[in-house]
């Protein structure tokens, strides 16, 4: 079992990064479940198809983060069913994460395919590498969110613009939770109960899925 690693706090400005860990909270933190916004392709037993990056490279690393704040559920996935997992950075808590090393067009190009949007655009990072923040929109993951940096590369991630206690929680769907589970699992930091406990205990799968529940899902 390894440990999560640490992230430096504080943002930085200067020139666009070549590399970023893109920050992954849902079902991405699983390196299948990525694949298919990298390389692109349809996802299993969806009707879901990912036109992939520009660069169709693989993170040349992946590593379990723990990032200051609350992982929620809400909205409806088209792709899944049921909740999508949210990132409230100003909400008390610990949320489990997993790091990938990517280019910045890579980061770009997720975050299209996660906004529906045509990958194909480099973002302009200069504000959220500035201020931590940067609102691109007001859809879900259309705010991008800079949470400190790691050997010398930013630490972003994207979420909604709005906060855990301003929109009703949604159970997430039994696929979806595998997916999650799965991707901490792999990412090698945390145990099985301490996976099952996390997602049982946040907001939205609170009361919908038990730790039992979790337990035996990840061990199908």
């Amino acid at each position: 079992m390894v440990g999560a690693h640490p992230i430096e706090p504080g943002t930085a400005g200067g020139p666009a990064p070549e590399w970023v860990w893109y920050t992954s909270y849902g079902s991405n933190m699983h390196l299948d479940r990525l694949t298919y916004y990298v390389k692109g392709g349809r996802l299993p037993g969806t009707s879901t198809v990912y036109p992939g990056c520009r660069d169709r490279r693989m993170p040349s690393r992946s590593v379990p983060v723990e990032l200051s704040g609350a992982l929620y559920f809400a909205t409806e996935s088209p792709v899944w069913g049921g909740g999508r997992a949210f990132y409230d950075p100003d909400t008390e808590g610990r949320v489990y994460a997993r790091a990938h090393l990517v280019s910045a067009s890579q980061f770009a190009d997720i975050a299209a395919q996660e906004m529906y949007q045509s990958p194909g655009e480099d973002l302009d990072l200069s504000t959220v590498l500035t201020t931590g923040v940067d609102k691109l929109g007001s859809g879900r993951y259309e705010t991008l969110v800079c949470a400190g940096q790691m050997d010398g590369s930013p630490v972003l991630t994207f979420t909604a613009p709005w906060g855990a206690d301003e929109v009703a929680p949604v159970s997430p769907s039994r696929a979806y939770v595998r997916f999650l589970a799965a991707g901490l699992l792999e990412a090698g930091a945390w145990d099985a109960d301490t996976v099952a406990a996390y997602v049982a205990s946040s907001r939205g799968a609170a009361g919908h899925w038990s730790e039992e529940d979790i337990r035996a899902l990840v061990a199908e």
